[in-house]
């Protein structure tokens, strides 16, 4: 890889490198300090002064809470354009030829508002009192795909754990899932959750070390920050601008509150429990629930410390979960022998949560704003309980997560900018709870249909992610060339050290056919470390780039582009530098000893064949996979154009059409990354027993006698000490291996209707998008006469015994896995206003959704070894999208003080991966058929809450009562997914397996305020 050398000292930008360091470089040195203004809120428009244009106007908006000033003049068009306004309301105060008016009105988290204004005439008032309500700006003129969570939706409206992120499926498009563990992630259209990114106080909350798109929120029942923190969100499906990174699919940005001029202490406590909840089926068929409870509580202080110019808020919230759990049999059965039964039942998991967040912001002067911002979260929990996993293979899993965001924000005469310089520290830890050696009934002698899994867990990880980062942006404002520009561009540059450590099986996990010998297991799998090796964890420490420019370019009062291009750039060492193992080639280049299986027509290879020719004979080019530790070079092609318009049909902002096409790179997570090297130091065993179960000869080939001495770690480790590389399993990683993106086109419509004396947001559009080269890993192996499979059949017959001689089997990871969507997404929005004392949101969500592998969340989709290629697999209806999705909401303020809100969700059943052994002719022949149950709703789901305040002296109390799924919907989350032999369906086939949670739950809630 080409170096990069700094600028030097005369100020010329050189560089031997990519052009990328050389711009990047550029603008450190032209552009004052900066940062990503996604948060911020910017007031746009024109100044008219006895209704012609006002050049050189003074326009000055002031934060009526905080004190906050920003001052800019109008261009020679009578343009302006305030940028970097945190969100919430301004008294806007405007100066033209010796004449003033003023308006107060109300800012949203990262909006672009469109705010003219007139002096003269009776069109200028002047507010001589910034006590009258501020009037909300509307967003019409944008091409994003985009819309806004608000502080009173986020308070009032019912929920369940506080998660702010929960309120993100009033917007079209967006899911927020909730499975059976109470596990919670966010997704958008067809793509997993890995694609998302949330943006807080404009810094990427991405998880470069794991799956799930959120630091932190890889399978956990946690909150990414605590809800008290958050004063408004916007969500963005799609069209977003050059700004964002780091995604492919959803970006929700989030503004965190601030101290204000006013001292003010919050606090809250809420509580349920299994005495307050309906039972689920299972519970009500076996007459007893499980032990179940959800406490919360926390507070929050903010206030001056110098008014007008310096303030503080700090919050915490705590979480003490206990959530029910429902283990049962899988693969068909009902019933396990006696001494198994007292695994089955209701168990519960435990779950606690600590969330704090501190910030102090401070104006030394007019054109100056630094703040000090952290977040610290630390949760412990039990998982892998549940489903056909009893209580005693549970996992122990910490999670902590701390982000630091130091921030200082300059305004010019005619240009913002901002900084941000920010420190991270997350660290993802399951291990097993109990240790000694785990045990998994199976329905045969297939040590993969696993009925009960119990005993000692077997997960074992220690990952995580830490670093600084730097961003820096500037904006220009207001240029009239050609029409009105604002012109934002900025750089990005963090170094995060990535750590991957994986023991798993961390304990040996034997396995014994549920219809046969009971006290001999038939297998047994383990790990074991490779001996010789200094250190298992694998580290790299990623440099990442972007750079970027946006033009919001108002070509005229009606017509507005968003022209944008984006460029990223990551490099990760661990991948880069990697050596594959000199071992492993000679093993390759030796002669290819398996012996085929003569009952699948697989001859042995003929002599003097290598087992690189067999894997040439099958499609395999090993070339492109062998890293010499200087061949692979950091995917360099993340260009991304994001180009969008919005036009105004009648100039009055009531009726916009906009739209947009762009592309969006996202970034491969470490964790599919590394197996390449953590997979190689702690290989994974496996070895058959002789028993009745499954009979073979002790000595020949991976057959053991059975001993009670097996059961012991070290026994098992003594097996593999002489010949570690026997059965070690290998994964090999492409070279040119690319990063996975989206692209994206949508139109619409939006707009502002008056419905008698209430003011209405709709809009209605299409969007089409598609995401490619998601990572797969595919099993390497081949028959000795070169096939994947045998001629003439599409199921079953892998060569999973025909491996690397001498070792195991192979894994080749490479780009992949794709999905497409089209949808059609249509919102209405009355808001919320003091006058009307009601608010109402509507979001329906048509989907056709396709993908070329399970995308659902309980799968790990990066794994295919049904196929020799994905395109085997081929495409299908989306597992993890329903067609019909419609959210609906409603706050209103009913007499004698009460308010009372509404959620009601509505979705049509989602497709269910299965693979179909019924309409063939033989288990040969089984093919990929993802099914749908025959319901007409897939999930429904109506709460409510009502609350009252109570006034005190200075403080104020308020209780609330939730009532979540108030008319007990059973909602599936897993089903019964065996559907049978050929000609022969299973009657369980789409029955229910796991239901969700919350069923009818009654929650109290009390919360106070003091000023």
């Amino acid at each position: 890889m080409k170096q990069s050398r700094n600028a030097g000292s005369n100020g010329r930008c050189r560089s031997a490198g990519l052009v990328r360091i050389a711009v990047a470089s550029c603008l450190l040195l032209s552009a004052p300090n900066v940062f990503a203004q996604a948060v911020s809120a910017t007031l746009r428009g024109q100044v008219t002064a006895d209704s012609a244009p006002a050049s050189g106007a003074s326009i000055t908006a002031t934060n009526t809470l905080t004190g906050l000033s920003r001052t800019v003049q109008s261009g020679a068009n009578g343009n302006y354009s305030l940028g970097g306004l945190p969100p919430g309301p301004y008294k806007v105060d405007v100066t033209a030829g010796g004449k003033t008016s003023s308006q107060v009105v109300a800012l949203q988290v990262g909006q672009t508002a469109t705010l003219d204004l007139g002096v003269g005439g009776a069109e200028a008032p002047t507010v001589e009192s910034v006590t009258v309500s501020a009037t909300r700006l509307f967003e019409t003129k944008t091409s994003e795909v985009a819309n806004y969570v608000s502080l009173q939706q986020i308070e009032m409206l019912p929920q369940s754990s506080r998660n702010f992120l929960q309120f993100a499926d009033t917007i079209p498009g967006v899911q927020f899932v909730t499975n059976n563990t109470g596990a919670t992630e966010l997704r958008s259209g067809a793509q997993s959750a890995n694609g998302v990114n949330v943006f807080i106080d404009g810094v990427g909350q991405k998880n470069y070390a794991l799956k799930g798109g959120v630091s932190g929120q890889e399978g956990s029942r946690g909150n990414p920050f605590p809800q008290l923190a958050i004063g408004e969100y916007k969500v963005i499906t799609s069209n977003y601008k050059a700004e964002y990174d780091q995604l492919s699919s959803a970006a929700i940005v989030a503004a965190t509150k601030s101290g204000t001029n006013e001292f003010k202490v919050d606090g809250f406590w809420d509580k349920t429990s299994e005495a307050w909840r309906a039972a689920d089926p299972f519970e009500a068929r076996d007459g007893r629930k499980a032990a179940s409870k959800q406490e919360q509580y926390g507070a929050a202080v903010g206030g001056p410390i110098i008014q007008d110019r310096m303030h503080f808020f700090v919050t915490y919230e705590r979480k003490n979960f206990e959530t029910p759990r429902r283990v049962t049999p899988d693969q068909g059965i009902t019933v396990v022998p006696a001494q198994f039964q007292s695994l089955l039942g209701n168990p519960s998991a435990p779950f606690k949560e600590d969330l704090f967040f501190g910030k102090i912001d401070w104006s030394p002067g007019d054109a100056h704003l630094v703040e000090l911002s952290t977040k610290i979260r630390d949760e412990t929990e039990l998982t892998s309980i549940g489903g056909a996993s009893a209580a005693s293979y549970a996992t122990a899993k910490d999670n902590k997560d701390a982000r630091y965001d130091l921030r200082y924000q300059y305004t010019g005469g005619f240009f913002l900018n901002d900084a941000h310089i920010t420190y991270e520290d997350a660290q993802y830890n399951p291990r097993p709870a109990h240790n000694g050696y785990a045990q998994q009934l199976t329905n045969g002698p297939d040590q993969n249909r696993v009925v009960l899994s119990f005993g000692a867990g077997i997960d074992f990880q220690d990952k995580g992610q830490k670093g600084y980062g730097f961003q820096d942006d500037i904006t220009f404002n207001a240029l009239d060339w050609f029409g009105s520009h604002v012109i934002k561009t900025g750089v990005k540059y963090k170094k995060i050290e990535i750590t991957n450590f994986e023991s798993t099986p961390y304990n040996p996990k034997f396995s014994y056919d549920i219809f046969g010998d009971l006290t001999t297991p038939f297998y047994v799998e383990f790990g074991a470390p490779l001996p010789g090796l200094p250190d298992r964890n694998v580290k790299s420490d990623n440099s990442q780039y972007g750079i970027y420019v946006q033009d919001d370019w108002d070509v005229t009062n009606k017509l507005q582009l968003n022209l944008g291009l984006r460029y990223d750039y990551e490099k990760t060492p661990s991948f880069l530098n990697y050596v594959t193992p000199t071992d492993i080639l000679a093993a390759f280049n030796t002669q290819d000893t398996n012996p085929g299986d003569a009952t699948l027509g697989h001859p042995p290879a003929p002599p003097g064949q290598t087992y690189a020719q067999t894997l040439a004979l099958g499609g395999v080019d090993l070339s492109g996979y062998i890293s010499n530790g200087h061949n692979r070079k950091a995917f360099k092609d993340g260009i991304q154009p994001r180009f969008g318009f919005s036009y105004d049909l009648f100039e009055d902002q009531r009726h916009v059409v906009y739209g947009g096409f762009g592309r969006a790179y996202d970034r491969n997570v470490f964790d599919y990354i590394a197996r390449e090297t953590s997979r190689g130091t702690y290989p994974t065993y496996r070895r058959f027993i002789n028993s009745p179960t499954r009979a073979c000869t002790p000595g020949v080939g991976d057959c053991l006698a059975f001993s009670p001495a097996l059961y012991q770690q070290a026994t098992l480790e003594s097996l593999v000490a002489a010949n570690p590389a026997l059965g070690r399993e290998f994964f090999m990683i492409k070279n040119d291996l690319k990063t996975p993106y989206s692209d994206q086109v949508g139109l619409g419509i939006r707009n502002r209707v008056s419905i008698g004396e209430q003011d209405w947001v709709t809009s209605a559009g299409v969007s089409y998008i598609e995401s490619h080269d998601g990572i797969v890993f595919l099993l390497g192996n081949r028959w000795p006469d070169g096939t994947f499979r045998t001629p003439g059949t599409t199921w079953g017959g892998q060569p999973f015994s025909s491996g690397i001689p001498g070792y195991g089997s192979f894994f080749l990871g490479k780009n992949g896995l794709e999905t497409r969507l089209k949808s059609v997404l249509l919102s209405a929005e009355k808001p919320y206003t003091p006058e009307s004392g009601w608010s109402a949101t509507f979001a329906y969500t048509f989907s056709d959704a396709k993908e070329n592998r399970s995308n659902s969340g309980s799968m790990d989709e990066t794994f295919l070894f049904d196929y020799a290629e994905v395109s085997g697999y081929g495409w299908h209806p989306s597992t993890s999208v329903a067609k019909h999705r419609f959210v609906m909401t409603g706050i209103y303020d009913a007499p004698w003080g009460f308010n009372l809100s509404a959620k009601w969700t509505l979705a049509s059943p989602e497709y269910t991966q299965r693979y179909n052994c019924v309409n063939v002719t033989d288990l040969q022949h089984c093919f990929p058929d993802p099914a749908k149950p025959d319901t007409t709703f897939g999930f429904r789901q109506f709460d409510l809450a009502a609350s009252k305040d109570f006034e005190l002296s200075d403080f104020t109390v308020r209780v609330r009562a939730d009532v979540l799924n108030v008319f007990n919907n059973a909602n599936v989350d897993e089903y019964n997914v065996p559907d049978g032999t050929p000609q022969t369906p299973d009657p369980a086939f789409l029955t229910p397996r796991t239901y969700l949670q919350p069923t009818r739950t009654f929650k109290l809630s009390v919360s106070a305020g003091w000023k």
